[in-house]
């Protein structure tokens, strides 16, 4: 399954790494639509890119609607800022700079990294 995750991603644009998510019990993908759906068999997962010194928690369930260069209306994913956790809501690699990696929250705070930090395993 998490082949599967990983070629939609490659085929897509975003940095292949960027769900590591070991345990996935099932992966969807509705082309038409662009809605992607993991379920892994633990309840979440924590996973820290060292690179760029970034936890990010991702539910048992993530949810996303994907288009080339771009996850959004993401849901289940998380990342931790000043000891707090933040729902991430939308990833995109700009097409003027795609060795970059730009993350939304739901607060609309925005920050972007290096695309290198979320090569697969890393």
């Amino acid at each position: 399954m998490r082949k599967k995750s990983v070629e939609l991603l490659e085929e897509l644009g975003p940095p292949q790494g960027l769900l590591p998510m070991e345990d996935i019990q099932e992966f969807g993908y509705n082309r038409e639509t662009g809605f992607m759906w993991l379920l892994q068999g633990k309840k979440k997962v924590e996973h820290t890119f060292k690179k760029i010194k970034q936890t990010v928690s991702y539910a048992a369930e993530v949810t996303a609607f994907v288009e080339k260069g771009k996850l959004s209306k993401i849901t289940g994913v998380k990342t931790k800022e000043l000891m707090l956790w933040l729902s991430v809501v939308e990833v995109y690699v700009p097409e003027a700079s795609p060795e970059k990696v730009t993350f939304k929250t739901g607060t609309g705070l925005s920050d972007s990294f290096d695309a290198a930090a979320f090569a697969l395993g890393e």
